[in-house]
């Protein structure tokens, strides 16, 4: 329960927001870092006292540094690199400003095929903010998945640009893998497997996980990565259903996702994420993990424990067997 003084200081907790978006847009974390920052232009100097006011800078004799947390995540190419991931947050800013809009109508204020392909632009900024989110907090992911013994074959389904599929083909040296997505997206994500020399040992498939049919019985593993909280109850299951088909009978499937309690309403950031999918994809939600081991059930998987990711983002990974018959 929030005091009056905690009501007014949400009030304005987008001016925070509007800080860190700006400083990142204008170098000022990297300029600050390697000494060359100017902070006698007016606006940057204003800009970079609201950085240290918000804690993302240190201020002494007139000079800014970095603090720690802001050198390792908001320099690029520092070791917690959060910029790109940051800026996807500021490319949806402004659908949260049309809230009460979708409060009204139920229906998104932005049409997702922008980042989808339709707005090449739009799609390549959006590529490389997701690969830079999840190399970020991927490396966390990865040692949470355990393939089994021998050489594993790995479908990747809504693989986005490929980051997650990186990470894990450079962990798992016996194992290959496919990675699906949409033609714009897939398209984005052979570039990148080939910048890590991975060509040979990942596939970009070009694809649609809402209506693609795979090789039957021919994975051991299927991952399915921060994609489903924009789908329905029903499309969850069919997709699973057919992800189900492409397992062998004991292969396993990850799901990693923001999900909620039973009620909905904690973790607080995944019930916040609710609403930012809600504003930008037609089916956008959160799920419960006791709602997805019930989908999980119903497409023919025996679904695990539910764990939680180290931070700083808040998922969660279950994992489930295929049952021996569907």
């Amino acid at each position: 329960m929030k005091s009056v003084q905690e009501i007014v200081d949400l009030a304005s907790a987008y001016y925070g927001s509007a800080v860190l978006f700006a400083a990142i847009d204008c170098d000022v974390f990297a300029q600050v870092e390697a000494g060359t920052f100017d902070a006698s232009a007016r606006g940057l100097r204003l800009l970079a006292d609201a950085c240290v006011a918000e804690g993302l800078l240190e201020k002494r004799d007139g000079r800014y540094f970095n603090t720690p947390a802001a050198k390792a995540a908001l320099v690029p190419g520092g070791p917690a690199d959060l910029t790109k991931a940051i800026r996807y947050n500021r490319d949806v800013y402004p659908a949260w400003g049309k809230l009460a809009e979708f409060a009204r109508t139920g229906k998104p204020v932005e049409r997702p095929e922008i980042h989808l392909g339709e707005d090449a632009a739009r799609t390549k900024a959006f590529a490389a903010a997701m690969f830079g989110r999840a190399m970020g907090i991927g490396k966390a992911i990865v040692p949470m998945l355990d393939f089994g013994p021998g050489p594993v074959r790995l479908l990747d389904l809504a693989g986005g640009p490929g980051a997650y599929a990186i990470l894990i083909a450079q962990a798992n040296p016996a194992l290959t893998a496919v990675t699906v997505d949409l033609p714009a997206i897939s398209a984005e994500a052979a570039g990148y497997v080939a910048k890590f020399g991975l060509q040979d040992r990942i596939s970009c498939r070009p694809g649609d996980y809402h209506t693609d049919v795979y090789e039957e019985a021919a994975y051991d593993a299927v991952t399915i990565f921060g994609a489903l909280h924009q789908e329905s109850p029903e499309q969850i299951v069919d997709i699973l259903r057919r992800a189900r088909r492409a397992l062998k009978p004991g292969g396993r499937l990850f799901v990693l996702d923001m999900m909620t309690d039973e009620t909905h309403t904690a973790p607080a950031f995944s019930a916040l994420f609710a609403v930012n999918m809600a504003l930008t994809t037609e089916n956008g939600w959160v799920f419960s993990d006791a709602e997805l081991k019930g989908w999980m059930t119903e497409a023919g998987f025996a679904p695990g424990e539910t764990r939680t990711v180290p931070p700083p983002m808040p998922h969660w990974l279950v994992t489930a067997v295929a049952k021996s018959s569907l």
